[in-house]
Parts: structure tokens; sequence; C-alpha cells
């Protein structure tokens, strides 16, 4: 056989197992799924922020911030908060994140006699206004939730004060 043919077969062989070596790693690449999450600490910068908003329009409130899969990271209460604040923080939080949209906007989408009636009795889920999705480039990176100020479009309005603050530590 000449060297030629040699070298021939030789660059073949290693071009086909470059080949399966590729598609090998393309495949294991599809199997799992790459994210982002905020860090403890801009978590907890998220709930500081959220709660000095609350307490300048003078509410006392409980912030709830949970992870994008709506375990809980940061609980912050303050001094006056109802002794339910945590728990409903902590929902709202959840129910943001689970449901991927704020929590106003699923009130209204669940209303009694809706299509969507029905989800508000998913276990943990809270259709009150003041949980809010915390994104970052497209994805859920967590939620946010606020109880304590005189109704849901106040709380909310904390919420997003919160994420305002923190938006640009969010442009990861």
């Amino acid at each position: 056989m000449s060297k030629r043919i040699v070298g021939i077969r030789t660059a073949v062989s290693t071009l086909a197992i470059a080949a399966c070596l590729l598609a090998a790693n393309t495949r294991a690449e599809e199997a799992l799924i790459g994210f982002k999450v905020m860090s403890p600490e801009t978590a907890l910068e998220l709930a500081r922020a959220a709660l000095a908003d609350c307490r300048k329009r003078g509410y006392q409130a409980t912030i709830a911030v949970v992870d994008r899969f709506g375990v809980v990271q940061v609980v912050l209460r303050d001094r006056f908060a109802g002794a339910h604040t945590p728990d409903t923080a902590r929902r709202k939080a959840w129910t943001a994140v689970s449901f991927r949209v704020d929590t106003l906007t699923l009130a209204r989408q669940t209303e009694s006699g809706s299509p969507q009636a029905g989800v508000r009795h998913v276990t943990d889920a809270l259709m009150v206004g003041g949980g809010v999705p915390v994104e970052a480039s497209g994805s859920i990176v967590g939620g946010i939730g606020v109880s304590g100020a005189p109704g849901g479009e106040a709380d909310d309005a904390c919420a997003r004060a919160g994420i305002e603050a923190i938006v640009e530590k969010l442009a990861f």
C-alpha cells in the first residue's frame, strides 16, 4: 500500500473520530440546561430595597424573595408587620415565579367565572397583588413578594421599586 493511501485513510479515520466526538458532545449539551440565579447578596439587596420603599410610603410590610424554583432565599419582616405577612409574601413570590407573571395580572385573569379560575385552587398559589417575577436577560431568575401594604397594588409598587433598585445588577 502506498504512503499516500495510508495517509488518506489516516486522515479519513481522524475526521470520522472527530465527527463522532463532536456529535456525542452535542448530544451531551442538549441533555443539560444552564441557567442563572440571583446570589444571596443580590436577593438580600432586593428585599432591603423593597422594604425601604414600603417604609418610605409608611407601610409595615414583609418582603420575601425566592429563587427561580420558588425556594425562599430571603424574608425580611418589618417590626409591626402582621403575623400573616411572612407566609403571604412567600406565597406571592412563589406564585409569580410558578406562573411566570405578576400576581396583580393573575388576580384579574383568574377571577370567578373565568376559564382560568380553577388555578386559584393550586396549593400555595395566592392571586393577590404583590408578587412579581424577577427577570434578567429575558429569563426569570427569582421572584419577590410583598405583604402588609394597604392593598395588592401598594404591595406591587414596593416590589417593583425593589427590582428597579437592583436592575443594573440583573443585566448579566
